[in-house]
């Protein structure tokens, strides 16, 4: 048993398949250019054991020396079979049946792709499709994606918040390469905190998550894949300035040591040090800062042993200064000379994962994975004082493996984390740890034709939160070809950091109140939620054009939230739900090639939130209850022999009206209305790409200059009693134009 737990604490640690099999799957063009082909099934002759290529036309299968003849099969290509004696890498070219029936079918990469053969809701967001604006950091990789809303979480700190389903960030769970990241002390401002260029796709999972990854997810999961040192380009430099004089730096250095070790050195750099006032309100329309960010990044790949692991190292330093043009810390700081806030982070963390495939029995895998952070803030708004210190420890092993035939698999293991905070906040000291153990089973059934079911099941021991069970079901139902009808259901836990994840109240002139404290942490129990989910998606050919459609609809029933009430003007109070609390969001999604490298992608999503406050069961504020969003991406058709094209995104995003929490209390010139006008913003960007090395973008966001003119309530009297910064409902700087560059040697 020592050994055991020897190997769970100390190993680093990885997510990987079980498959031994490996390869990509092709379109033979005449350009000669590789382009990978999305869905194409992969099976062994005479069996069910089979496989679908992702996005980049990769797959992964098992292997058993009985198994000779591999099947390779796409709609409107011609089917191959080949011989495999060895489970060697495959690289595989399917041709087109146009030569033979003069039908042309053509294919090409999609930047966002949705699975009709996965159990869960999953939407993956390729490098491409983060291309298509100026993402420099993860909060603002969603700007072209209608299932995550993006909106600034007040009018000083610029910091944009995200939701899903109606649920705000915290009850998403967010990770970096399955690691939970986003959590804690960072769940203000983490997002911004990991650059766009480091990110090799994103995984958005709907629903309830794996109950591989924990039990806090309630909405869903992001997951950011990070570049690879040993596929990523051997350098990499992307140089950003936008008419606000923002300027950014990204350099990624990447060597291969020798055949199985690789390294990556990524440096990010950002500054904004001019102060911009376009509403004349005497305050910043968004703060001075600088960041620094750097990471140290290692890969072993052994394939003949099995073996994978990569090591983490990153340290990060981010600076931030928002409040009256005037204010000079030096001067002003904790006086009513001048409002001011400076917000100073300092994070160090280091990741490793380490994964293994038995050679002798390719189905059975192991993997590990182990992280530690230490997250340390000093800040101040105003005259609040917030510093908060957050050490984390997490660690997980996973053990996969089949029952039977690959169509039955299972996940089984164990995790434990380990979370201290020490905080000081309403001028007193919180300081509290939290550590949890727990097991978990994941049962998967794969009928590619037909059926594939995730049931999982796990418990946690936890020192606060008790003893508890975490179930999730995921069913994916073919009824016809390219359609999937899915059903989710799962159950959700979390401690709710009040102080860290509701930042903005500091911003206010507001006292901050926890009411009914007879809980564990800050005298509150902890949120539990159930999430239910259903969603059909179906694929169409129109006018021999691809396209899809998609409907979604979730429900979020909380058995008990740690509600945050902001009704009164003059407080913010906190306490335990008592009656309903609840969030419906419905979606319908198309998209359609209208013609070749034209995409059209359109979303209508209408939300129901509301919860019980003191005053009545009431609409969460600041929550559309209509969005609509259209995005069109163009990109030139490259002739043969040339090198170079242009590429053109536009994105439109329309919000309905928005609630205000109430201001009926408030002196007549500090009132507000009940609801906030409709939004409407549009961003562009226009790509020149110049050889494989070099490209140039230029773009627009909020192009047609929408402003909310007067974001802080009170900003004549910022030391007064109805200072309030928290009622912003859209943009406040109005446009904002940028370009940059890329270079990149492979």
């Amino acid at each position: 048993m020592k050994h055991i737990l020897y190997i769970i604490f100390l190993l680093p640690l990885i997510n990987f398949s079980q498959d031994e099999l490996s390869g990509e799957i092709m379109e033979v063009t005449a350009e000669n250019k590789d382009i990978p082909l999305i869905g194409a099934n992969v099976f062994w002759l005479n069996t069910s054991v089979g496989a679908v290529t992702d996005i980049d036309g990769k797959f992964t299968i098992p292997f058993e020396a009985s198994y000779k003849k591999l099947v390779i099969s796409y709609v409107g290509y011609k089917t191959d079979t080949l011989t495999v004696n060895e489970p060697k890498y495959i690289k595989h070219f399917l041709r087109s049946t146009s030569e033979l029936d003069e039908i042309v079918v053509t294919s090409r990469k999609q930047s966002t792709a949705k699975s009709y053969y996965k159990a869960a809701n999953i939407i993956t967001v390729s490098s491409d499709e983060l291309l298509k604006a100026a993402c420099c950091n993860l909060s603002e990789s969603f700007e072209t994606n209608p299932s995550i809303d993006v909106n600034f979480s007040d009018a000083l700190t610029g910091t944009r918040q995200i939701k899903m389903l109606g649920l705000t960030s915290k009850y998403i769970l967010i990770t970096t390469e399955n690691v939970p990241s986003i959590r804690g002390a960072s769940q203000a401002f983490g997002l911004s905190f990991i650059p766009g260029t480091w990110v090799e796709s994103i995984q958005i999972t709907k629903g309830a998550g794996s109950v591989t990854n924990g039990f806090e997810s309630i909405a869903g999961q992001i997951n950011a894949e990070l570049q690879k040192p040993s596929t990523d380009d051997r350098f990499f430099a992307n140089l950003y300035m936008a008419s606000s004089e923002r300027m950014e730096l990204n350099t990624h250095i990447n060597t291969k040591v020798n055949d199985k070790w690789s390294t990556g050195f990524y440096i990010h750099g950002n500054t904004l040090q001019r102060k911009h006032d376009v509403n004349d309100d005497g305050f910043l329309d968004m703060p001075l800062y600088n960041q620094v960010n750097v990471m140290n990044r290692w890969q072993y790949t052994n394939l003949e042993k099995g073996l994978v692991s990569f090591i983490n190292v990153r340290y990060l330093n981010d600076s931030k200064q928002a409040g009256q043009v005037d204010f000079d810390p030096s001067r002003d700081k904790f006086t009513t000379n001048s409002w001011g806030s400076e917000i100073d982070t300092e994070r160090f963390e280091i990741t490793t994962k380490f994964g293994y495939v038995n050679p002798e029995v390719p189905w059975q895998s192991l993997g590990v994975q182990l992280a530690f952070s230490t997250h340390n803030q000093e800040s101040y708004y105003g005259l609040n004082a917030y510093d908060i210190n957050h050490n984390s420890v997490y660690s997980n092993v996973i053990y996969n493996s089949i029952i039977s035939d690959s169509r039955h698999k299972i996940k089984t293991g164990l995790s434990f984390t380990y979370d201290h905070y020490d905080e000081f906040a309403i001028n007193a000291n919180f300081e509290r740890s939290e550590r949890s153990f727990g097991g978990f089973f994941e049962y998967a059934y794969d009928n590619l034709d037909k059926l594939t079911l995730t049931a999982g099941l796990r418990f946690d021991t936890h020192n606060l939160l008790g003893e508890f069970i975490t179930p999730r079901l995921h069913m994916r139902y073919t009824p016809w070809e390219k359609s999937a009808l899915r059903f989710s259901v799962g159950r959700g836990k979390r401690s709710a950091n009040i102080f860290a994840e509701n930042q903005n109240m500091f911003a206010t002139s507001r006292s901050i109140n926890v009411l009914n404290t007879k809980g564990d942490i800050y005298g509150l129990d902890p949120e539990i939620a159930w999430n239910y989910g259903v969603s059909y998606l179906q694929g169409f050919n129109l006018f021999e054009r691809k396209g899809d459609i998609a409907f979604d609809f979730y429900r979020t029933d909380f058995q008990n939230q740690v509600v945050v009430d902001w009704e009164n003007p003059q407080e913010v109070n906190f306490y335990n739900l008592e009656g309903d609390s609840y969030a419906n969001s419905f979606q319908v999604e198309l998209n359609y090639n209208v013609f070749e490298h034209f995409d059209f992608r359109t979303a209508y999503k209408y939300y129901d939130v509301k919860t019980e406050y003191l005053t009545g069961k009431l609409s969460k504020p600041l929550i559309p209850e209509h969005r609509f969003f259209a995005n069109v991406s163009y990109e030139t058709n490259l002739e043969e022999g040339e090198t170079s094209n242009w590429k053109f995104d536009v994105t439109y995003n329309w919000l309905s009206e928005q609630r205000f929490a109430s201001t009926s209390s408030n002196p007549l010139e500090y009132r507000l209305p009940e609801e906030s006008p409709t939004v409407g913003t549009l961003n562009a960007q226009v790509t020149k790409v110049f050889s494989p090395k070099f490209e140039v973008y230029v773009g627009g966001e909020n192009v047609t200059n929408v402003r909310q003119n007067n974001p802080i309530l009170g900003a004549n009297d910022p030391f007064g009693s109805n200072f309030d910064t928290t009622f912003v409902y859209g943009p406040i700087f109005g446009s904002m134009y940028y370009a940059g560059l890329r270079f990149k040697i492979k």
